[in-house]
């Protein structure tokens, strides 16, 4: 069994943040240690209870030890679109994204996309997202593949279109459950992928395609649910056409066994009374995207709103709509957003919801988003003083809060010195 110690300071949440003096949410030291053992968590303590017990030890002091970042929503045919200039969000995908997507049926380019697209996960500290493919299984097969050899704990699943979208990108109701059943056989549950049944969003599937994606969730319940709800009012309208039958937005889906604990509905930002209530009781989660709900100008998200009612909402990037593939950018503009809203993110609770708070989003906070024995050992190591502005800020810093703020408002993969999958540095600048 190979082990490997590393140290520096430790910060590992218990459970979601209720307040900035909320001290027994989270563990800190100050000089601590993690001890993994064959890509997992066997121990977390004070460096010195922990010396002397692994054949390697990594001394990353002074910088902060996490868990590793989970993006809950991004697209990874989008690489080659982020920051495409000017327009909302379904001028956006008919100029843009669909074009970009259609070159996802090529096996060699969905690869070598595939390559670049897991780096710049890597870089930002990012070790588990949940991703939207192409409607291709070629990009589904080059995003998984890609995901094993580097052992990262991912989610992904082939979108299903069959409606109002250009040639090449659209299946139908019956080729979209065919291919999906067979990638959920290939790739859900081996090593460490997980499969997502991604119908895109309501414009793009006709009644028939949704009852498919609802027949797909009955019969692989342990398969998770990934869409878009209520990003835009334009895609609201145009939804409210095209389903005359459905109460709201919300109804298409539960029209056909589509929600549910396993449920992520991108954005979820202009919701009624009754879409927010039957997202509380059927357990769904709602994802909070602020740098592509700014970017595209799509509205701002009701975080409070929604928590008072006990809703457990994520929080990610949306690459390609989304600005920035890092969670510290992500957390910036987040607080932005809220602040608009007359809102607050405390930088605590911050970092608890790209940890352990978008884990327990995916169900899967036994497994990731923690530094607990048990753990996978996915870890990210933060230095708040990664740049001469971070430093100048940090020499007045005197908390761990103010600590934490800095790195959410100042912070980008230029603060992330190393990223750990399974236990193995994977950015390149672990030194022993």
């Amino acid at each position: 069994m190979t082990t490997t110690l590393l140290r520096g300071r430790i910060l590992d949440f218990r459970r979601e943040p209720q307040g900035p003096d909320d001290h027994d949410s989270h563990l800190y030291l100050e000089d601590g240690a993690i001890l993994v053992a064959d890509g997992m968590i066997e121990a977390v303590g004070d460096y010195a209870d922990l010396r002397g017990r692994a054949e390697t030890e990594i001394d990353h002091r002074p910088h902060l030890l996490t868990a590793g970042f989970i993006d809950t929503h991004i697209h990874f045919p989008q690489v080659q679109v982020i920051a495409s200039w000017g327009a909302q969000l379904l001028d956006w995908l008919n100029s843009y994204t669909f074009p970009e997507e259609t070159r996802f049926a090529d096996a060699d380019h969905a690869a070598r996309m595939a390559t670049r697209f897991f780096d710049e996960l890597i870089a930002h500290g990012t070790t588990t997202a949940v991703a939207f493919c192409s409607v291709h299984r070629e990009s589904v097969d080059a995003y998984f593949t890609e995901a094993a050899r580097r052992n990262m704990r991912m989610i992904g699943g082939k979108v299903l279109m069959d409606r109002n979208a250009p040639d090449g990108l659209r299946d139908t109701p019956q080729s979209g459950y065919d291919d999906s059943r067979a990638l959920i056989a290939e790739w859900h549950g081996k090593g460490r992928a997980l499969y997502s049944i991604a119908p895109r969003f309501a414009i793009t599937s006709t009644p028939k395609q949704l009852d498919a994606a609802g027949t797909l969730a009955a019969e692989h319940p342990d398969c998770h649910i990934e869409t878009h709800l209520s990003e835009n009012r334009d895609e609201i309208a145009f939804t409210a056409e095209l389903f005359p039958e459905a109460r709201d937005y919300l109804d298409v889906y539960e029209r056909h066994g589509l929600l549910g604990p396993k449920t992520l509905l991108g954005h979820s930002i202009h919701l009624s009374e009754r879409e927010a209530a039957a997202i509380a009781e059927t357990g769904a989660h709602p994802v909070f995207c602020p740098t592509s709900n700014l970017f595209l100008g799509s509205g701002l998200f009701d975080d409070e709103g929604l928590r008072a009612r006990g809703i457990v909402s994520g929080i990610a990037t949306d690459v390609g709509g989304g600005t920035s593939y890092s969670m510290l950018r992500t957390l910036d503009e987040g607080y932005k957003v809220l602040q608009l809203r007359g809102q607050k993110l405390h930088p605590l609770r911050a970092f608890y919801w790209i940890t352990r708070g978008n884990a327990r989003a995916l169900g899967l906070e036994d497994r990731i988003g923690t530094l607990e024995p048990g753990s996978e050992a996915d870890i990210v190591v933060l230095d708040s003083r990664a740049t001469s502005a971070m430093a100048l800020r940090m020499e007045r810093a005197e908390t761990l809060p103010e600590e934490l703020f800095v790195l959410q408002t100042l912070g980008d993969d230029r603060a992330v010195v190393e990223t750990y999958v399974a236990g193995k540095p994977q950015k390149g600048n672990a030194a022993a």
